[in-house]
């Protein structure tokens, strides 16, 4: 009996199973994370929000099947290995080359709570964008982004607290209604305006989406849904063909909340660029997004007074 029991020690292929079903696991999540259902505390939406980070749960892993020295586990690693890079390493690769038609646009959303405004508007200048979207603009800061931002940017137009700056024209800027039905309050977190760019004209949405919160009974993000369902609309009703959309959407594009956008404007093709929070960025909530125009690359700027980081991305247009 005891030399079977060593035996079956010995055996690479006999240990480490519960590893290697760990391993089938995360590349189910990976694989099939919308069938995790939405029903009960949007676990779907949860998981989506940090899907990326699944990542880490295969080095873990990995790291396991070494120190159990289990081969079956370091087979089973290749499954999720296989679904990340998938799922995820075509952002890895780094920037292209600057292209014609090209448009380098900056989303910020730069916190109401921000104490240096002007050194935030400095910073976001800095990156030498052609539009810069910026959330929650409060009345004592929105006179020293304009002043500050004038310089370099001509062009502005502000709706509720959100705003674009810009150095080409604009023209028929408006609100956009993304009010929730729950929402009682006065509240203004959307617009659009038309980009009169050197490569023609561009449909800009700007937008901040409400809240999500984590709970102990989940995700509470159907204010954010719900907000991301009129927005989406909105889009889809755009007469211009190419549109941008910068916003502080409260969703990453892999969560099915954020699914009235996605399913109608490309997103990002490189970097992962995780913007929030900005002392530790976990997930990237601040987009950029286009309908007839390609989002080639996004990354985040320096930190600023703001709990978000700013995004800079660029845009070809078509």
């Amino acid at each position: 009996m005891t030399s079977t029991v060593k035996a079956v020690a010995a055996d690479p292929w006999a240990r480490g199973r519960v590893l290697a079903a760990l391993a089938v696991l995360t590349a189910g999540l990976l694989v099939f994370h919308r069938a995790v259902p939405n029903s009960v505390g949007r676990l779907g939406s949860l998981l989506e929000a940090f899907l990326p980070w699944l990542g880490l749960v295969v080095v873990v892993l990995f790291g396991a099947a070494l120190l159990r020295r289990s081969a079956v586990a370091l087979v089973a690693l290749l499954l999720p290995v296989a679904a990340w890079t998938y799922l995820f390493g075509g952002l890895l690769p780094p920037a292209a080359k600057p292209g014609a038609r090209e448009l380098v646009v900056v989303q910020h959303n730069v916190s109401d709570e921000n104490d240096d405004p002007e050194g935030t508007a400095r910073a976001l200048a800095d990156a030498e964008p052609d539009l810069i979207a910026l959330e929650e603009l409060v009345p004592r800061a929105l006179p020293v982004y304009e002043k500050a931002l004038a310089p370099d940017f001509p062009y502005h137009v502000v709706r509720g607290t959100v705003g674009l700056w810009s150095k080409h024209p604009l023209s028929g800027a408006r609100l956009v209604d993304i009010k929730p039905q729950g929402i009682a309050e006065a509240w203004s977190r959307g617009l659009r305006t038309v980009v009169h760019t050197p490569y023609g004209a561009v449909a800009a949405y700007v937008a901040h989406l409400p809240s999500v919160r984590v709970r102990a009974s989940g995700l509470a993000s159907s204010w954010r849904d719900e907000s991301a369902e009129l927005l989406g609309r909105a889009v889809a009703a755009e007469k211009l063909g190419t549109v941008l959309l910068l916003g502080d959407l409260n969703g990453t594009v892999d969560d099915r909340g954020l699914a009235p956008l996605t399913s109608r404007m490309n997103v990002a093709e490189r970097g992962f660029a995780f913007s929030f929070p900005a002392a530790l960025p976990l997930a990237r909530i601040d987009q950029v997004m286009a309908r007839s125009a390609t989002v080639g690359h996004i990354r985040t700027l320096p930190a600023t007074g703001s709990d978000h980081l700013p995004v800079a991305a660029r845009v070809t247009l078509g």
